[in-house]
């Protein structure tokens, strides 16, 4: 399915609706293909809420805030809408669901780019008990699905992908000596890593650290990824570990893998952590950075991190669901598959 250039006008327009239309009609399909699928692995679909005391606790993404009234209109706390819907189902496995997934509209703010929503569809599932790998079995299985759908290419600036053509695995450690040159195993220190980086032609600021300098290479390098076929970014160094555990196999890096397609990221998977004390440490250490970097220190879940005690050891994944869709139907703009964008409030001057 081909892209043309938008019309001009608000989305509502009958003619800008009717460009955009068959591009909305395969984003149906895919839905109900996805859902089929979920089913047919006997996954019960939840619904999550919004509202959340911590709308997610990565330093460099952020929630969009609220106030709580009481009955009288009095404030009575601040909620976050919440970056993803991780959170709550976690809870959901601590209180004995097995297999779950959800297509949850989450909200990002200073998040309005081409790749970009503030508001936009993740499509998220966990699986208890079962090593994070299957979870590369399950994004071929969906992308097959897609493929039923009437979509059976993903293509996006120039690159075009077969949607069955099979998922590589590439370690993180590989994709930066293959791109950069870099052993990542090599420059475990800042210093080290800031002159690496340098020789590879990346930018380094005085006061990055090593998260940032990681950040800024995989800036060069998720543009090479997926372009042949759609491609699982593995084994990320344990300092990039989020949610995720350490691997059993090798504890400098982490259970994690991104999958990406026409040097999209399309998605996140970990097998989970469920130490809530070495994941207090890590939120700790994430709010600091944002305090250091943004002035702002969210709150953190402390009903998430109880919960953690009770958790299952599983594996979960969170797939950017309005991306796949447009890579899918050939779309230029994320606006282009998206049934409402949202509206832009006008700027007092």
């Amino acid at each position: 399915m081909r892209s043309t250039p938008p019309s001009p006008g608000p989305w509502w327009r009958a003619d800008r609706h009717a460009d955009r239309r068959p591009k909305l009609l395969a984003r149906r399909r895919i839905v109900q293909a996805i859902r089929r699928l979920f089913e047919a692995w006997d996954f019960v679909e939840v619904d999550t809420p919004v509202l959340q005391v911590s709308g997610g606790n990565e330093p460099h993404l952020h929630a969009f805030e609220t106030v709580l009234e009481d009955t009288a209109g009095r404030p009575a706390g601040t909620l976050q809408l919440h970056t993803s819907p991780e959170f709550t189902m976690k809870k959901l496995l601590a209180a004995g669901e097995e297999r779950i997934f959800t297509l949850a509209h989450v909200f990002r703010n200073r998040e309005a780019t081409t790749l970009h929503h503030p508001e936009f569809t993740m499509l998220e599932w966990y699986r208890t008990h079962e090593p994070y790998a299957v979870l590369i079995d399950d994004c071929a299985a969906l992308l097959a699905a897609t493929a039923a759908a009437g979509c059976d290419r993903l293509t996006w600036r120039g690159h075009d992908v077969p949607v069955t053509a099979g998922i590589e695995r590439l370690t993180v450690h590989e994709a930066f000596e293959r791109h950069l040159g870099i052993d990542l195993f090599a420059v475990e220190e800042r210093p080290a890593f800031a002159e690496a980086a340098g020789r590879a032609g990346i930018r380094v600021a005085a006061d990055d650290g090593w998260s940032d300098i990681f950040s800024r290479a995989m800036v060069e390098i998720e543009p090479k990824l997926g372009l042949e076929r759609p491609t699982a970014l593995v084994e990320y160094p344990i300092r990039e570990a989020a949610l995720a555990r350490p691997s059993a196999a090798d504890p400098r890096v982490a259970e994690r893998f991104e999958l990406y397609c026409c040097g999209v990221e399309l998605a996140n998977a970990f097998g989970e952590l469920t130490d809530p004390h070495e994941q207090r440490r890590r939120f700790e250490a994430d709010m600091a950075l944002k305090e250091r970097t943004y002035g702002r220190r969210p709150a953190i879940d402390e009903d998430f991190l109880a919960a953690l005690h009770h958790m299952p050891p599983a594996s979960g994944i969170a797939l950017g669901f309005d991306r796949l869709v447009m890579l899918a139907t050939g779309a230029r703009h994320v606006d282009e598959v998206l049934w409402a964008p949202v509206g832009r409030p006008a700027v007092k001057t």
